[in-house]
């Protein structure tokens, strides 16, 4: 046998309950304001976050050692592009034994959704996901990165170069 009671008239109040939430609210303020060393929250622009090296931020296209860019225009990161952020313009190179160079390469940074699938498909190690997650801006149009962003930023430091030597590969006749 189950006695039912029925609801008082405090239980039909909302005061109860917006009392009780505004004095837990207090209570943890005041617990934060006096042991800060001890809150679980960082003080952004003084404290970072340290990330793990194989964390994938911000891209970066590589460059060879003279300065080029490493990116041969296959077009294979825009194909593996799931969210179809990546646009490739390419051209004919002036070396002969150059087939061909990308004259603009567009990543839209708001459309992207950083799975790496561009990195993993480079055959020649152009595009890498880089440490940088930091990404501030005013407007939508600031989000499409070109080829001097990607490259030749000045967190870069004039490029980061390619971990593929080209004396091995034409060695090895790739």
């Amino acid at each position: 046998m189950s006695i039912v009671k029925k609801p008082g008239a405090i239980a039909n109040w909302y005061l109860p309950g917006i009392f009780a939430g505004m004095w837990f609210t207090l209570v943890t303020m005041i617990r934060n304001i006096f042991n800060q060393d001890k809150m679980i929250t960082k003080n952004y622009p003084e404290d970072k976050y340290e990330y793990s090296p194989r964390f994938k931020g911000n891209h970066v296209l590589t460059v060879k050692k003279d300065g080029s860019l490493r990116c041969t225009a296959c077009m294979l990161c825009a194909t593996a592009c799931p969210a179809d952020c990546i646009k490739i313009k390419a051209s004919e190179h002036e070396n002969p034994a150059v087939e061909k160079y990308p004259i603009s390469y567009e990543i839209d940074i708001l459309r992207c959704v950083y799975c790496g699938y561009c990195e993993e498909a480079c055959p020649v190690d152009a595009v890498r996901m880089g440490p940088e997650w930091q990404t501030p801006g005013l407007a939508g149009t600031n989000f499409s990165y070109d080829i001097q962003h990607l490259a030749y930023r000045a967190q870069l430091k004039g490029g980061v170069l390619s971990r593929v030597d080209d004396e091995e590969r034409h060695k090895a006749g790739i």
